[in-house]
């Protein structure tokens, strides 16, 4: 069986005591991560911050570390998953447009990572969030680099 390799950045933020995570809203798909396709000339810690400039306009993410590899055998994706971050406040809420798939305008937000995932959200990226709640809560609060 043959995989596509994607790439997730996950940028986190504590408000009021919780985490959250960014996430959008795509037109036609529902709620989402960012995620994209690990070009042939790419490592997948280059295109996780590519996609991250691409999809959401943040241009100026760090590379934090790997937070793992999230295998989706019904969908043949492979995600490598990594934790980014960001030296400044990042809105509550905005609007991007990107051109990937013909051009959309990607509406973000930000989701608290303890809540489960409503039905908006697609199969897949709610794998994802499960992956990724869990790896958070194996680091220890202090050692876990969040966005401002």
């Amino acid at each position: 069986m043959k995989f596509t390799d994607k790439a997730c950045p996950v940028l986190l933020r504590r408000r009021e005591g919780r985490l959250q995570i960014l996430a959008f809203r795509h037109p036609k798909a529902g709620l989402q991560l960012i995620k994209g396709t690990v070009e042939a000339d790419e490592e997948p810690s280059e295109t996780v911050l590519r996609e991250l400039g691409e999809e959401s306009g943040i241009e100026d993410a760090l590379l934090v570390e790997p937070l793992g590899q999230l295998v989706l055998r019904s969908i043949q994706q492979r995600w490598y998953i990594f934790l980014c971050a960001v030296e400044r406040t990042l809105p509550d809420e905005w609007s991007h447009y990107t051109t990937d798939g013909g051009g959309h305008d990607f509406a973000f937000f930000w989701h608290h990572l303890d809540e489960a995932p409503s039905d908006e959200w697609d199969p897949a990226f709610r794998t994802g969030l499960g992956f990724i709640q869990r790896r958070v809560k194996e680091r220890s609060n202090d050692s876990l680099v969040v966005s401002a």
